[in-house]
Protein backbone atom coordinates (compact mmCIF):
# COMPACT_ATOMS: atom_id res chain seq x y z
CA UNK A 1 0.00 0.00 0.00
CA UNK A 2 1.82 3.46 -0.93
CA UNK A 3 1.46 5.97 1.41
CA UNK A 4 -1.16 8.26 -0.20
CA UNK A 5 -3.63 5.23 -0.39
CA UNK A 6 -2.42 4.89 3.69
CA UNK A 7 -3.55 8.32 4.21
CA UNK A 8 -6.66 7.45 2.75
CA UNK A 9 -7.34 4.96 5.15
CA UNK A 10 -6.39 6.36 8.12
CA UNK A 11 -8.99 9.33 7.12
CA UNK A 12 -11.91 7.20 6.69
CA UNK A 13 -10.75 5.29 10.05
CA UNK A 14 -10.33 8.19 12.47
CA UNK A 15 -13.63 9.87 10.88
CA UNK A 16 -15.18 6.46 11.31
CA UNK A 17 -14.16 6.60 14.90
CA UNK A 18 -15.31 10.46 15.68
CA UNK A 19 -18.80 9.86 14.20
CA UNK A 20 -19.51 6.68 15.39
CA UNK A 21 -18.61 7.98 18.98
CA UNK A 22 -21.39 10.60 18.55
CA UNK A 23 -24.27 8.19 17.94
CA UNK A 24 -26.03 7.83 21.07
CA UNK A 25 -30.06 7.64 19.87
CA UNK A 26 -31.90 4.48 19.10
CA UNK A 27 -32.13 5.59 15.40
CA UNK A 28 -28.14 5.03 14.82
CA UNK A 29 -26.81 6.19 10.92
CA UNK A 30 -25.10 3.77 8.68
CA UNK A 31 -21.89 5.68 7.67
CA UNK A 32 -20.34 5.49 4.10
CA UNK A 33 -17.16 8.07 3.87
CA UNK A 34 -15.57 8.95 0.54
CA UNK A 35 -12.49 10.37 0.95
CA UNK A 36 -11.17 12.55 -1.54
CA UNK A 37 -7.51 10.87 -3.26
CA UNK A 38 -4.28 12.58 -1.89
CA UNK A 39 -2.98 14.23 -5.23
CA UNK A 40 -0.27 11.84 -6.14
CA UNK A 41 2.04 14.85 -7.49
CA UNK A 42 2.09 15.41 -3.27
CA UNK A 43 5.69 13.37 -2.10
CA UNK A 44 4.33 12.71 0.75
CA UNK A 45 7.56 11.63 3.61
CA UNK A 46 8.20 8.51 5.08
CA UNK A 47 7.00 8.79 9.24
CA UNK A 48 8.59 6.87 11.98
CA UNK A 49 5.50 7.44 13.81
CA UNK A 50 1.88 7.36 13.20
CA UNK A 51 -0.04 9.68 11.03
CA UNK A 52 -1.77 11.63 13.12
CA UNK A 53 -5.37 13.18 11.79
CA UNK A 54 -7.48 15.97 13.56
CA UNK A 55 -10.64 17.62 12.46
CA UNK A 56 -13.07 20.52 13.95
CA UNK A 57 -15.32 18.49 16.46
CA UNK A 58 -17.69 21.65 15.52
CA UNK A 59 -17.99 20.77 11.71
CA UNK A 60 -18.70 16.65 12.07
CA UNK A 61 -22.26 16.86 11.43
CA UNK A 62 -21.60 18.72 8.03
CA UNK A 63 -21.70 16.21 5.28
CA UNK A 64 -18.12 17.43 3.96
CA UNK A 65 -15.28 17.14 6.48
CA UNK A 66 -11.90 18.53 6.57
CA UNK A 67 -9.06 16.35 8.20
CA UNK A 68 -5.43 17.73 8.93
CA UNK A 69 -3.32 14.75 8.66
CA UNK A 70 0.49 15.39 9.95
CA UNK A 71 3.67 13.91 10.35
CA UNK A 72 5.18 15.06 13.81
CA UNK A 73 8.81 12.98 13.29
CA UNK A 74 9.48 15.84 10.84
CA UNK A 75 6.72 18.61 11.39
CA UNK A 76 4.56 17.60 7.86
CA UNK A 77 0.88 17.93 7.42
CA UNK A 78 -1.70 18.20 4.51
CA UNK A 79 -5.24 18.86 4.30
CA UNK A 80 -7.44 15.99 2.48
CA UNK A 81 -11.83 16.48 2.63
CA UNK A 82 -13.77 13.69 2.95
CA UNK A 83 -17.49 13.57 2.03
CA UNK A 84 -19.88 11.61 4.46
CA UNK A 85 -22.89 10.45 3.38
CA UNK A 86 -25.58 9.37 6.72
CA UNK A 87 -28.60 6.94 5.91
CA UNK A 88 -31.01 5.02 7.80
CA UNK A 89 -32.47 1.38 7.71
CA UNK A 90 -36.30 2.61 8.04
CA UNK A 91 -39.57 1.59 6.77
CA UNK A 92 -40.70 3.00 2.83
CA UNK A 93 -43.21 2.30 0.97
CA UNK A 94 -43.38 -0.82 -1.49
CA UNK A 95 -45.29 1.16 -3.80
CA UNK A 96 -47.29 3.79 -4.35
CA UNK A 97 -50.43 4.18 -1.96
CA UNK A 98 -54.04 6.23 -1.96
CA UNK A 99 -54.86 7.90 0.74
CA UNK A 100 -56.99 5.96 3.60
CA UNK A 101 -54.96 2.63 3.04
CA UNK A 102 -54.63 0.86 5.82
CA UNK A 103 -51.16 -0.56 5.94
CA UNK A 104 -50.11 -4.01 5.89
CA UNK A 105 -46.93 -6.02 6.07
CA UNK A 106 -47.32 -5.82 1.94
CA UNK A 107 -47.10 -2.05 1.37
CA UNK A 108 -43.65 -1.19 2.71
CA UNK A 109 -40.22 -2.58 2.97
CA UNK A 110 -37.13 -1.76 4.85
CA UNK A 111 -34.26 0.15 2.97
CA UNK A 112 -31.54 2.12 3.06
CA UNK A 113 -32.54 6.16 3.35
CA UNK A 114 -30.07 9.49 3.31
CA UNK A 115 -31.33 11.21 7.00
CA UNK A 116 -31.31 14.48 4.95
CA UNK A 117 -35.07 13.15 3.51
CA UNK A 118 -35.83 12.59 6.90
CA UNK A 119 -38.19 15.90 8.70
CA UNK A 120 -40.44 13.84 10.78
CA UNK A 121 -40.29 10.62 12.87
CA UNK A 122 -39.13 7.43 10.76
CA UNK A 123 -40.21 3.97 11.70
CA UNK A 124 -37.44 1.13 11.85
CA UNK A 125 -39.42 -1.84 11.80
CA UNK A 126 -42.24 -2.53 9.64
CA UNK A 127 -44.80 -4.00 12.77
CA UNK A 128 -44.65 -1.03 14.03
CA UNK A 129 -46.62 0.59 11.36
CA UNK A 130 -49.27 -2.28 10.59
CA UNK A 131 -52.38 -0.89 10.77
CA UNK A 132 -51.97 2.80 10.82
CA UNK A 133 -53.96 4.39 8.19
CA UNK A 134 -51.91 7.26 5.50
CA UNK A 135 -52.81 10.60 5.59
CA UNK A 136 -52.40 11.14 1.94
CA UNK A 137 -50.85 9.90 -1.35
CA UNK A 138 -47.48 8.50 -1.13
CA UNK A 139 -44.98 7.39 -4.21
CA UNK A 140 -43.39 4.20 -3.71
CA UNK A 141 -39.87 4.03 -2.21
CA UNK A 142 -41.05 7.06 0.10
CA UNK A 143 -39.51 6.76 3.94
CA UNK A 144 -42.56 6.44 6.39
CA UNK A 145 -42.56 8.60 8.79
CA UNK A 146 -44.91 9.76 11.56
CA UNK A 147 -46.74 12.83 10.11
CA UNK A 148 -47.59 10.89 7.18
CA UNK A 149 -50.22 8.73 9.57
CA UNK A 150 -52.47 8.22 12.16
CA UNK A 151 -52.90 5.29 14.00
CA UNK A 152 -56.14 6.79 15.34
CA UNK A 153 -57.73 8.86 13.21
CA UNK A 154 -60.30 11.73 13.50
CA UNK A 155 -64.11 10.51 13.77
CA UNK A 156 -62.59 7.08 15.14
CA UNK A 157 -65.08 5.18 17.60
CA UNK A 158 -62.47 3.64 20.09
CA UNK A 159 -61.88 2.66 23.54
CA UNK A 160 -60.98 4.68 26.46
CA UNK A 161 -59.05 3.11 29.39
CA UNK A 162 -58.97 5.40 32.12
CA UNK A 163 -56.25 3.99 34.62
CA UNK A 164 -56.37 4.87 38.71
CA UNK A 165 -54.47 3.09 41.46
CA UNK A 166 -54.53 -0.15 39.81
CA UNK A 167 -58.12 -0.03 38.47
CA UNK A 168 -59.05 0.32 35.01
CA UNK A 169 -62.38 1.60 33.83
CA UNK A 170 -63.17 1.53 29.99
CA UNK A 171 -66.01 3.05 27.47
CA UNK A 172 -66.21 3.88 24.25
CA UNK A 173 -65.13 7.46 22.32
CA UNK A 174 -64.22 8.78 19.45
CA UNK A 175 -61.52 10.58 18.20
CA UNK A 176 -61.19 14.25 17.93
CA UNK A 177 -58.02 14.14 16.40
CA UNK A 178 -55.49 12.34 14.19
CA UNK A 179 -52.04 10.50 16.79
CA UNK A 180 -49.91 8.10 16.26
CA UNK A 181 -48.90 5.62 18.70
CA UNK A 182 -47.58 7.58 22.20
CA UNK A 183 -49.30 10.94 20.92
CA UNK A 184 -51.84 12.86 23.33
CA UNK A 185 -54.81 13.70 21.79
CA UNK A 186 -58.59 15.13 22.33
CA UNK A 187 -61.19 12.16 22.67
CA UNK A 188 -64.54 12.37 23.34
CA UNK A 189 -66.96 10.06 25.34
CA UNK A 190 -69.89 8.74 23.87
CA UNK A 191 -71.76 8.55 26.97
CA UNK A 192 -70.73 11.81 28.73
CA UNK A 193 -70.28 13.72 25.56
CA UNK A 194 -66.71 15.26 27.77
CA UNK A 195 -64.21 15.66 25.75
CA UNK A 196 -60.39 14.41 27.23
CA UNK A 197 -56.93 14.21 26.16
CA UNK A 198 -55.91 10.81 26.19
CA UNK A 199 -52.66 8.71 24.58
CA UNK A 200 -52.65 6.72 21.91
CA UNK A 201 -51.87 3.57 22.73
CA UNK A 202 -53.11 1.62 19.77
CA UNK A 203 -55.48 1.74 17.17
CA UNK A 204 -58.32 0.61 18.77
CA UNK A 205 -57.30 2.46 22.19
CA UNK A 206 -56.36 5.45 24.00
CA UNK A 207 -55.44 5.92 27.88
CA UNK A 208 -56.54 8.41 30.43
CA UNK A 209 -53.82 8.47 33.19
CA UNK A 210 -55.62 9.53 36.49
Amino acid sequence: MSQHEKIALGVEQFITRQLESNQTDEFADNLLIDVTPVDSRIKIPDCSLPFEYDVDSATLTQSYLTVRVSCNDNNWYLFTTAKVTRTRTIVVTASMISPNTVISAGNVTLAEVDIKQLRHTPYTSVDAVVGARLKYRVREGQPVQSNMLCFVCKGDRITISARAAGMAVKTSGIAQQDGVIGDTIRVENSNSRKTVVAEVASTQEVVVNL
